[in-house]
């Protein structure tokens, strides 16, 4: 196996051992969030020990029994449980483990969301919250300005967000500001988005028509894509006048341009045939 296969099977499993927690009813998914989040917090601080927590020249369980130690007092035990899992397997770059860490904080939030019905809610939040960036200038300087304290940043989205959004969607979103980890902001909304879609193991599909759809093509354009990919789709739904009666629907890297009627029907007849 290569390194970068150790990698990936690694932050694989952590998922299903995250997934088989917060199956649990017993199981807080939001304070696992935000327990794993601080772990993440840590290590992506503290160079010299995360390299210390996936040398690969160290046994897997020593690095498990150190990281209980060290962990074991400021977070709960099943949060320890799954760290010490995860400094247990093999990891090709020492930030490899970080990054599957702050994964699993984000999937924790969205599954807490999801078990209390709101999941679609964030997923609308953080495509709105993208759209609302990219068309204010000073409102994205002011949050990736690096000169402005984390608590100010968190201050100005608590003004922006507060009651107004899902209490997930508020960290989630706080969590990207305040610690982008070298990301852009609209780099690290679209991973959200992704990661909130394969929840349901749905595709997100951006659509963007000249005047808002109804309730009945919203349904018929969702089905006619769900036939075309194969797969459930989660539809972000944008309004441009500019669009001139037509529609654009953007999956991934693929743009599907035309009217909402013929032009996605012709699209999926073309494809399965």
């Amino acid at each position: 196996m290569t390194a970068h296969g150790a990698s990936r099977e690694a932050a694989g499993a952590a998922r299903e051992r995250l997934d088989a927690l917060t199956d649990s009813t017993s199981v807080d998914a939001a304070q696992l969030a935000a327990e794993l989040a601080a772990v993440t917090a840590l290590l992506d601080r503290e160079v010299s020990l995360r390299r210390v927590l996936t040398d690969p020249a160290q046994a897997g369980e020593a690095k498990a029994e150190l990281a209980q130690r060290l962990l074991g007092s400021q977070i709960s035990g099943t949060t320890a449980d799954l760290v010490a899992g995860l400094v247990r397997s093999r990891w090709s770059q020492s930030r490899d483990l970080v990054d599957a860490l702050e994964e699993l904080a984000n999937t924790a939030d969205l599954t807490a969301a999801q078990q209390a019905g709101t999941l679609d809610d964030v997923e609308d939040e953080l495509f709105r919250f993208g759209r609302i960036i990219s068309s204010n200038t000073e409102l994205r300087a002011a949050l990736t300005d690096r000169k402005a304290t984390a608590s100010a940043k968190s201050e100005l989205l608590r003004s922006l967000l507060g009651g107004r959004a899902d209490a997930a969607t508020g960290r989630l979103v706080t969590r990207l500001v305040t610690a982008p980890r070298g990301r852009s902001l609209e780099t690290g909304l679209e991973s959200l988005s992704k990661l909130a879609a394969e929840r349901r193991d749905r595709v997100v599909a951006v659509v963007t028509s000249a005047v808002p759809l109804s309730d009945g093509q919203k349904q018929r354009l969702g089905a006619a894509l769900a036939k075309l990919y194969g797969r459930q789709m989660h539809l972000n739904l944008d309004v441009d006048p500019e669009v001139l009666g037509g529609i654009r629907v953007q999956v991934g890297d693929e743009v599907i341009n035309g009217s909402l009627a013929d032009r996605i029907e012709d699209a999926a007849r073309r494809m399965a045939s």
